[in-house]
């Protein structure tokens, strides 16, 4: 489950704990920004929460985020800049969850000698690592790390096919999927109605941001706004939420995810569900798409 990480958030790792306290098998998976906390500082939680609680703790690697956020806290760091010293950041952090020995590492941001973490992470909990492949320094990023690329998506058929050889890549969608496509539209227009102010902000958010994702969605949102599909950008456009949602029939939807199977994504994080109800029907189109695909 990705817990958030920003100016005006909570910290994650108190959700995180809470979490773990609150569930049986979920792994948070922690925004983590080299500006808020050493990596160190990051291995040390991951291997105290698993030693606490027997529980992996997944990191989602974050770059960068709003300009002013990160001028706030001192950090005009340009865009491919923050990519190189996000791969230090989160090799340093791999090295002291994975190795059982001391970590010497020198690197243009991060340097350590003979450095232990205390208590070790056991081999099954030790942290899968997502990031942001929207841009080329995240591509890059992604392979030097061998994480999972994560990106908005665009329609389908409009994706190009995985064709990089051991890179995972994976999308962050919403979904509202029902019996029938009225229904699911009726649930997604009054979840994220029209907002004037949200797209007021929308725009004005787009100025303070370097994001390679927010360009490219805004760029796509008024080419998918003039065609009938279950691809909608409408809550992004609204400032109500950052990823497109898929809205239709469990066929629909399943249709639009098989496409995204087909093109070599295997993972998916999913928006913020509003009910069980949401994820039991995300959940029956996703075991459609499952079949479409293979």
């Amino acid at each position: 489950m990705l817990v958030y990480s920003e100016n005006g958030l909570v910290d994650p790792w108190l959700v995180s704990q809470m979490l773990i306290q609150a569930t049986d098998r979920i792994s948070p998976l922690v925004a983590v920004q080299p500006v808020y906390m050493h990596p160190y500082t990051v291995a040390k939680m991951i291997a105290s929460l698993a030693h606490l609680h027997g529980r992996r703790t997944c990191v989602n690697l974050v770059a960068g985020g709003f300009r002013n956020d990160l001028a706030a806290l001192g950090d005009e760091t340009p865009h491919d800049e923050r990519y190189a010293r996000l791969t230090d950041y989160g090799g340093l952090i791999k090295a002291l969850t994975h190795e059982t020995i001391p970590v010497t590492s020198r690197s243009s941001h991060y340097s350590v000698d003979e450095l232990r973490l205390t208590p070790p992470v056991p081999p099954e909990l030790q942290p899968e690592f997502m990031i942001s492949g929207s841009s080329a320094a995240g591509l890059r990023a992604a392979r030097a790390l061998e994480a999972t690329a994560l990106r908005y998506p665009q329609p389908p058929g409009e994706e190009e096919p995985q064709s990089e050889t051991g890179l995972r890549t994976g999308i962050r969608i919403g979904i509202i999927a029902r019996e029938s496509s009225e229904e699911a539209w009726r649930i997604g227009l009054e979840k994220f109605p029209e907002d004037r102010a949200g797209q007021i902000t929308h725009r004005l958010a787009m100025t303070v941001s370097d994001s390679e994702w927010h360009r490219q969605l805004s760029r796509l949102a008024e080419a998918a706004a003039a065609r009938e599909s279950p691809y909608w950008l409408g809550p992004f456009q609204n400032y109500r939420t950052y990823c497109p949602y898929l809205v239709g029939t469990h066929a629909e939807v399943a249709e639009q995810l098989s496409g995204y199977l087909s093109r070599g994504h295997d993972t998916f994080i999913l928006d913020v569900p509003s009910s069980r109800e949401d994820l039991e029907h995300a959940a029956m189109a996703f075991g459609d798409a499952v079949g479409m695909a293979a």
